[in-house]
C-alpha cells in the first residue's frame, strides 16, 4: 500500500541529553517518513554537531522560538503531510501508516495522538488524564458551538500534531510572534478548514517538566497559562510563567 508523503518537523533548543533517545526512536519508524527534519534555536551545546553526526537534515534557525522554527521546517518541507514532533517525544514505529491513515479522512485538517506523560520510573497518570482531558473540555469552554458542531479541539505540542503542509501553508502556519500557546492559536484558524481530531494511538512525553516543578504546582501553572490566554492576557506575560527547564 503506498503511504503518503510525510515529513517529520523537529524543533530542537538544547537537547544533546535526549537526542541519543530520539535518533533511537526514529531510526525504529517503519515505513520510513519522506524526511526528516531537525531545526536547531540556535543551541548553545552539542545539539546542532550531534544531528549533523547522525546524518539528519538540519536547518539552523534564524531565531530563537518554536513557532519560528516549526514554520522554517514546514515550508521547506516536501512531504504532503507535516508532522510536529517535540524531541522529548517518543512515537509508535507505524507512526508514518497512522498519520496516512488518519489524513485520508479528508474532513479531518488537524490531528493529535493522545499524550502520556512519563519518566523512567513511573507514569505521571494524573498530568496524563488532564491532558486527554483538556482537548475536549478545553474547546469546549473556549467555544462551546464550535466544539460541538464544527469538530473543534484544541490540541497541544506534546500529543505531535500533524496535518496537510498544502492546510498549514494556507493559514499561513504557526504565530511565530506567540512565545507560547502558538499551537492552541493553529487549532483555532485551521478549524476553519476542517475539524480536528485526537486519536487514539499514543505517544510518550517526557515528565521532565512535571519532574522540575512538582505535579501540584506543574498542574495549577498549566492550568493558569489555559485560563489566562483564554482571556487574552499578553503572550509575554504567559511565556513568564512556562520558564525553560533544560
Amino acid at each position: 500500500m503506498a503511504w503518503q508523503k510525510v515529513s517529520i518537523i523537529i524543533p530542537t533548543l538544547n537537547e544533546e541529553k535526549i537526542l541519543p533517545e530520539l535518533f533511537g526512536n526514529l531510526q525504529q519508524l517503519s515505513p520510513k517518513p519522506y524526511e526528516i527534519i531537525f531545526v536547531d534555536g540556535p543551541s548553545k551545546d552539542g545539539t546542532a554537531c550531534m544531528i549533523e553526526k547522525a546524518g539528519h537534515k538540519l536547518i539552523r534557525s534564524i531565531g530563537k522560538g518554536r513557532a519560528l522554527q516549526m514554520n522554517e521546517g514546514a515550508y521547506r518541507a516536501q512531504g504532503e503531510v507535516v508532522v510536529f514532533l517535540h524531541a522529548d517525544t517518543s512515537v509508535p514505529t507505524d507512526l508514518v501508516k497512522i498519520v496516512s491513515r488518519t489524513m485520508k479522512n479528508e474532513r479531518i485538517t488537524l490531528a493529535g495522538f493522545t499524550s502520556i506523560m512519563r519518566g523512567k520510573e513511573k507514569v505521571r497518570h494524573f498530568i496524563t488524564f488532564q491532558n486527554k482531558l483538556k482537548t475536549f473540555v478545553g474547546a469546549l469552554i473556549y467555544n462551546p458551538v464550535r466544539c460541538m458542531c464544527f469538530g473543534f479541539r484544541l490540541l497541544f505540542g506534546d500529543q505531535v500534531m500533524f496535518c496537510r503542509r498544502a492546510d498549514f501553508i494556507k493559514i499561513g502556519g504557526f504565530n511565530h510572534e506567540l512565545p507560547i500557546m502558538e499551537d492552541a492559536d493553529l487549532c483555532l484558524r485551521i478549524n476553519k478548514l476542517g475539524v480536528i481530531r485526537q486519536i487514539k494511538e499514543k505517544v510518550y512525553s517526557s515528565d521532565r517538566r512535571v519532574a522540575a516543578l512538582g505535579m501540584f504546582r506543574a498542574y495549577i501553572r498549566y492550568l493558569k497559562i489555559y485560563f489566562f490566554w483564554r482571556f487574552g492576557v499578553s503572550p509575554t506575560w504567559l511565556k513568564a510563567q512556562y520558564e525553560d527547564i533544560r
